[in-house]
């Protein structure tokens, strides 16, 4: 049961920060969701809204960041 409770504050902690840096990046007006290539469709009752290119962007950041944790923790 300890390494559940380590693993929940874990993840915690991660949206903790997500959260915090999402709010950062709408204060600094960065486009983030807005990027060239993110789908969006606006209808007259209905609108949807894919950010491919920030999903991938973030994608990017979350593995560089994973890997240096990797590489520092040996």
């Amino acid at each position: 049961m300890p390494d559940l409770g380590r693993t929940l504050v874990f993840f915690g902690l991660a949206l903790l920060v997500v959260g915090l840096l999402v709010m950062v990046f709408s204060r600094l007006n960065l486009p983030i969701g807005r990027l060239p290539g993110d789908l969006s469709y606006r209808g007259k009752n209905f609108s949807f809204s894919f950010p491919i290119v920030s999903c991938l962007l973030l994608s990017a950041l979350l593995s560089l960041l994973l890997w240096i944790f990797g590489r520092l923790r040996r």
